[in-house]
């Protein structure tokens, strides 16, 4: 199973809903957690709301920061806020690195409907994101990955 970090800033809208996506459609092939550089105090309603609304199971996890998730082992670290590539630190065992650039939904100025219809374009970009990196033959990464832990053979 492969392991991925989704970072962002506040670790409260786009993270958050990238992380149950991935765990809900990939399944059995991934093992997505979130964080954030400056974590808020809570989630956002409306990703939330989003998330619900697209039948999407939600592990109701706070915000968090990154702090000792840079020594773990992670296959993929992906960024989806600028401030948070900036900030992205050093993790060790060479993940693959990506940065998944959108606007904060989180910050549209406007009316309930204006915030939730800037919730689901976010929701619908992470998802058709997170359905290319599903099509990868991530075999290939796998056993790539494996011919650089085999012991060392004996070369004739």
């Amino acid at each position: 199973m492969f392991r991925v970090l989704f970072l962002c800033t506040g670790n409260s809208a786009r993270s958050q809903m990238a992380e149950a996506l991935l765990n809900w459609k990939g399944r059995g092939r991934f093992q997505a957690e979130s964080a954030g550089s400056r974590p808020a105090a809570r989630v956002n309603p409306h990703a939330i709301e989003t998330l619900r609304e697209y039948n999407i199971p939600w592990s109701a996890r706070a915000p968090r920061g990154i702090d000792g998730l840079e020594r773990e082992a992670w296959d993929f670290v992906v960024t989806v806020c600028d401030r948070a590539k900036e900030s992205c630190p050093i993790f060790p065992g060479q993940p693959i690195l990506a940065h998944w650039g959108m606007p904060d939904p989180a910050e549209i100025e406007g009316d309930a409907a204006a915030k939730r219809a800037a919730f689901r374009d976010a929701f619908v970009l992470i998802s058709r994101r997170i359905d290319l990196l599903l099509a990868l033959p991530l075999e290939l990464e796998a056993r790539l990955r494996a011919i650089g832990k085999t012991a060392g053979e004996n070369s004739g």
